[in-house]
Formats: C-alpha cells, structure tokens, sequence
C-alpha cells in the first residue's frame, strides 16, 4: 500500500511556474504523471508532469462544467435571505473530462517511455471549489481509463496517484486511487532532487526463436506468440552487470550508466505444441537484438533494475507490433491498402505463401528528455528523425527549439522477410543476412515441402537403378563363369 509520494522538486515546480505565470492560464487542465510505481516500496515516485494536448478538434481535455440547477439550489441558504441570490450564482462549476482522449496521450507517452518510468496517474489544475464539485467517481474514471491502457506491468499494484494542484488558493493535494474501488485517499509527499540521481542500466539483446506456424493463424497472434515464448526466455536469464553476475548483496551505489549482459539457459525441452506437427503450415524464425535501458531510483535495489531492464525488451517488442497494426488500421480507413506496407504484413496468410516477403520493421531511437534521462520512439522505413521529433514534441511536451538535441540510433534498419519452411531450418541459415536489427523470417509453404518430396524420389529412383544394374552386372558375369 502506498503511504508516501516523492517528487522531482524541479520538475514539479516548474509546471505551476509555467501555467501561474502565463497570461492566460486556462481555468482547468489535465495531465500525466510519469514516475515509478511497485509493490516492493510503499513510496511513489513522480519525475514529471505532462499536460495533455487539445483534441484533433482543438477542444482542452479538461473543462469546466457549469454547475447543474440541483447543485446551485443546494448551494442556496435556507430561508431564502438576502445573500440566497448570490450564494445560488456562485455555485462553482465542476470538472469534465474527455476521458477517451486522455487515455489516448497516455498509451502515446507510455510507449515513449524506458524501463523504470511509468504512466502513473493523472495531475489536475483547477480552483478548490471546481475541484470539490467534481464527483469523485468522476476523477476516478479518468484515473481508471489511464491504467487499462498504460497498465504496470509485472508491478502488482492496483493503485495510481491524483494529485491536484490548486491555484485558488494555491496548494498541491496527493490522492492515492484504489482502482477496484474508485476510492480516493490523501498520503503524504516531499520533495526531492530525484532525476539528478538516477542511475542508467542498458543492454542489447540479441534473441532467435523458432515456433511453428499452425495454418489460417492471423499476423497478430502468430507474432504475439513468437513474444510470448521470448518473455519467457528473457525472465529465465542471468544478468551480468559490468561483467559481474548479478548477486542480491550487489552494491548499487556505483556510479553509471551499468552494462549488462543476459545469460539465457539452454533450452532443454519444448512446449507441447511445439512438439506437435498437427495443422503446421510452416516455421517462424524470431530473430534480431533490441536496445533497452531502464532507470533505477534512489534507494531501489539493483534487482528492480534488471526487472525493469527486461520488462523494456518485451514492451519494445509490443509497442513495434502495435505500431504496425495501428499504421494498419489508419491505412485501411483512408483506402490506401496499395501503398502500406503494414497493411500488408498484417493481412499476410502464411499457409498461402509462395514466394519469399519482406517487410520493414520500426527500430527504437532515443531521444533527450530531462536532466541526462531519454525516452524513445520507433522509426518506420519512410520516416525520419524529424518525424520522431515532431511526435516527442507533442506527445511529451518538448521544448519547441531541440535543433541541438543528440538522437541515437542504437539500432540497425531492420526486415521482417517471409520465406520458405526448408530455408529457415536450423543449418540452413547461411544464407540469411546477418546484419544486426530486428528481423523475422516467417513460412506458411506447403509447395516447398512437395518439392523436397518430390526431389528425394527422384533421388531414390535414381538409387534403386543404380542397384538393378549393379545385380544385373552380376548375374551376367555369374552366367559367363559358369559357361
């Protein structure tokens, strides 16, 4: 259970500062928390505050909502007295969100975000009595639309943290959001430099994983499968950090950033259906290296780091495949099918396969962020930095001037290419490109294992006329002896 909130006083601070000093501070306005939230600490950590954008329309996803006739006759004094009047026109007006579109900036922000950092709940500014007329289950909805879609995965946790920051009078208020509930509670909060004392944890992941493919299986699942095993692999590693194995009694006060290696155990049996032939169509070849790196907090232990560490490299691994379906999607509304290659990869049949198909795969850049941190986002084959950039831009609320800003590109251009079941069995590979990225091989070709049929009984034809005529020779030089 959450008991206590510390937050990054520069970053924090730095919010009011912007919104009290403008000229015209909007009346209400909502936004994300990005921090760390798990169960093995009862502190919540928050690093900043994002706004979230207006809609495509222009609307604020935050507004004020006049006060309702049942609400202003409650507001009016008994009796009807002089001040009746006034009291039932000052009754404050509550707050109304566009909760869908909110839930929206935070998948966005969640996928830009590395190991360590979360979408941990939602911040409000507004005026003590807006704050006040708006029904709890209200607030608590929004909070509960964030956390299905920017769930903490692997944390345990079912809270999420409101924090309300009032400019009349102004004061900050923290709320923990029980979401099976909807119930909200004050804890306590303090400020600390938390940032500046992050420490980096990063690696590259190199992976390959067969399974096979069971015929009319669709693009997502077939994909959502070769991950699946892949979390299981990436859970079981062993972590060198530094060349060190990763023990409990590791000290963490080193300073950064920390390499680290994983060590994966062999494989010593397969899953059951991998052991079946029944309805496979052909062999998925799963192979490539992803570029993590997680954060880890002050007084957070090192095995949190390689926790994180590892969940990065499976939400890389989802926020691609997202990324293709939704590009997908989009595509498919605009009649644009000719042109996408997403679209293609995500309508490919993989038992109807002839012919060997390749596809780009998005690849992970990172991006400056806040005091030394990065966040990321994912390169298609016709976008550029700049795109990635224009996105950050919007979706993290980055400075308008980033012209000095370093990008890295930790990772190659990477393929996805669909070929043929006999070209991805293990010994057959050398022909495979082996430049370094995120790459996929995937068969569906019944054809291709007729035609392996077909030349080996030619090849044993060819064995059986070879003996006839060696037991022919024979006979006849028999029957010579003999005569």
């Amino acid at each position: 259970m959450v008991k206590a909130v510390v937050g990054d006083e520069a970053q924090l601070k730095a919010l009011e500062g912007t919104l009290s000093s403008s000229s015209a501070p909007p009346p209400a306005q909502v936004g994300l928390i990005v921090g760390k939230l798990s169960a093995s600490s009862d502190r919540v950590l928050a690093y900043s505050l994002i706004p979230t954008p207006p809609t495509d329309a222009g609307d604020p996803a935050c507004f004020l909502r006049a006060a309702s006739a049942g609400a202003k006759a409650k507001a009016k004094p008994k009796g009807g007295g002089k001040g009746a009047g006034a009291a039932s026109s000052d009754a404050a007006p509550s707050l109304d969100f566009d909760a869908d579109w909110v839930a929206e900036h935070a998948r966005q922000v969640s996928r830009m975000l590395l190991g360590g950092m979360s979408v941990i709940g939602i911040y409000i500014w507004a005026s003590e009595a807006s704050f006040k007329a708006t029904s709890p289950s209200v607030l608590s909805q929004v909070v509960r639309a964030v956390s299905q879609v920017a769930p903490l995965y692997g944390s345990g946790v079912d809270e999420r943290l409101l924090i309300h920051i009032s400019y009349s009078p102004r004061r900050w208020a923290y709320r923990i959001c029980d979401m099976s509930s909807g119930s909200l509670r004050p804890c306590d909060f303090k400020y600390s430099k938390l940032l500046a004392s992050l420490q980096t944890f990063r690696c590259t992941y190199n992976f390959e994983i067969r399974l096979p493919i069971v015929q009319a299986e669709p693009f997502k699942k077939v994909i959502s499968k070769a991950i699946s095993h892949l979390t299981k692999e990436v859970q079981n590693a062993k972590a060198l950090i530094d060349g060190v194995l990763f023990s409990d009694d590791m000290d963490n006060t080193l300073e950064g950033p920390h390499n680290v290696e994983f060590l994966v155990p062999f494989k010593d049996n397969l899953p059951a259906e991998e052991c079946s032939l029944e309805g496979v169509s052909g062999l998925l070849l799963f192979a490539g290296s992803v570029s993590a790196l997680a954060y880890l907090g002050p007084k957070e232990s090192i095995s949190e780091a390689i926790s994180d560490l590892k969940l990065d490299i499976i939400t890389s691994l989802r926020s691609r495949l997202d990324i293709i379906l939704d590009e997908a999607d989009d595509e498919s509304t605009t009649n644009n099918l000719e042109n996408s290659l997403s679209q293609k990869a995500a309508q490919v049949v993989f038992h109807e396969l002839r012919a060997p198909y390749s596809f780009p795969f998005p690849r992970r850049i990172l991006i400056p962020w806040l005091a030394g941190s990065y966040v990321c986002d994912y390169l298609q084959q016709s976008e550029t930095t700049k795109d990635a950039m224009e996105r950050c831009k919007e979706v993290m609320s980055l400075e308008a001037d980033m012209g000095n800003y370093s990008i890295i590109e930790p990772e190659s251009a990477s393929a996805a290419t669909l070929g043929s079941f006999w070209d991805v069995i293990p010994g057959a590979l050398s022909k495979a490109s082996s430049e370094p990225g995120l790459k996929e091989i995937h068969s569906g070709q019944n054809g291709s294992r007729k035609t392996y049929g077909s030349n080996f009984s030619i090849l044993a034809a060819l064995v059986v006329l070879l003996i006839a005529l060696l037991v022919g020779c024979i006979l006849t030089f028999s029957a010579t002896m003999k005569t």
